[in-house]
């Protein structure tokens, strides 16, 4: 899969976004919503992958932090085999990508096609440096940002490109950044073509289109995308 398709960091796929007219969107996960059962919510959340894979996803992040090793590579070594045969009988264009938060062992352990870095995680060009040891090339890197200086980093440091947030409602101890720091964050960079930057936190099928015309890229989400006719929500947001 990784080996099949471009990365984001090619040419033809940073120009997405606001650059081109398509809204990129990447689901994160967190199969705990889904049910309390643990066995259900990790079906649950392989079909919801399939259903946003089919429905033309741009990326989705699994983000079980809860997980045991040997559990999250089984989980992602699942979810990687659905996204390659969805991407395989999809009637879309897109070839949706699938990241690994924070892991990069179980990225090249489950075949998934790169890694979501925290702050606190190494820097992408270390974590390309990791994938290329193991024989992957071209890895697609994503990069959890705060602020417009984190923003610049992971771009000068060769990041694919950064989420941004939360920009509408509180995460954990952070309060919402807002619009303002969104657009500072989107245009104070030298990159040409610039890291595509998506906004994350509180962001819904309303207030995107507050989001886009700033500069953000696209949207990330985790309820945006776990819940409803995922379908019909990718469809609204591109419109």
């Amino acid at each position: 899969m990784r080996s099949a398709e471009p990365s984001l960091g090619d040419s033809s796929c940073v120009e997405i976004g606001t650059l081109t007219g398509r809204v990129f969107l990447y689901y994160i996960t967190d199969r705990t919503q889904l049910s309390n059962d643990s066995n259900l919510a990790a079906r649950l959340l392989l079909d919801r992958i399939a259903a946003a894979t089919n429905a033309g996803i741009d990326a989705i992040q699994i983000r079980e932090r809860d997980l045991s090793t040997r559990e999250l590579i089984d989980l992602s070594t699942q979810a990687a085999e659905i996204v390659r045969r969805e991407n395989a009988v999809s009637s879309q264009k897109t070839q949706t990508r699938l990241l690994i938060n924070s892991r990069i062992d179980v990225s090249i352990a489950s075949g998934a096609d790169g890694v979501h870095l925290r702050s606190d995680d190494p820097s992408p060009a270390e974590a390309r440096s990791v994938f290329l040891r193991a024989g992957v090339a071209r890895p697609v890197v994503a990069v959890s940002c705060h602020s417009a200086r984190e923003v610049e980093l992971a771009e000068g440091t060769g990041a694919d490109f950064a989420v941004f947030g939360p920009i509408f409602e509180k995460s954990g101890q952070m309060a919402p950044a807002g619009l303002a720091a969104l657009h500072n964050a989107c245009h104070r960079r030298a990159g040409r073509p610039p890291m595509p930057v998506l906004a994350l936190g509180g962001v819904t099928v309303t207030n995107a289109a507050e989001c886009i015309p700033i500069g953000a890229a696209g949207i990330a989400g985790i309820r945006l995308f776990q819940y409803g006719n995922i379908a019909e929500t990718i469809s609204r947001l591109q419109r």
